[in-house]
């Protein structure tokens, strides 16, 4: 039973340092990871000590705690290819798009919020000239979350 609860320890041990630390185990280009062999040793931890607390044969404990271990590791793995796959890593130019201030913006500080589909926060901004609130405005430069925006007449 300690067997199980040691692996189960270290399994806990490794998804944990994974997650503040980044992957630092991968092997076979991402298909075993730091998390997945955590997820693993925890997957056979906790099976092996539920089957020995059980009073159940010691081999179906070992047995059974690896081939569950090893599904957890082929899923988390299946799942975090997926995950990768899906991560939207290009940034979209907001650049040309227009928006209404929603304060006062100023060459140092304001906020818009701005048409484009995709945009459902506010974001910081700045203008060389002053902009009053309400005011229509299209964005000329984003630089990181904020944005560069200059007043917005309908005949530009």
């Amino acid at each position: 039973m300690i067997t199980f609860v040691v692996v189960g320890i270290v399994g806990l041990a490794l998804v944990l340092i994974s997650m503040i630390l980044g992957e630092f185990i991968e092997l076979g280009d991402g298909a075993v990871s730091g998390t997945s062999l955590g997820v693993g040793a925890i997957v056979f931890g906790a099976t092996g000590a539920i089957v020995v607390s059980n009073d159940l044969p010691v081999v179906l404990a070992y047995v059974g705690s690896a081939v569950l271990a090893a599904l957890a590791v082929l899923l988390v793995a299946v799942l975090t290819a997926k995950l990768r796959a899906s991560d939207d890593a290009v940034p979209v130019s907001l650049v040309g798009v227009q928006g209404t201030a929603t304060s006062d913006i100023s060459p140092a500080t304001g906020e818009v919020s701005l048409d484009a589909a995709h945009e459902l926060e506010r974001r910081l901004a700045w203008a060389d000239e002053p902009i009053p609130s309400g005011a229509r405005v299209v964005v000329l430069e984003q630089s990181g979350t904020r944005v560069r925006v200059r007043r917005y007449f309908p005949n530009d």
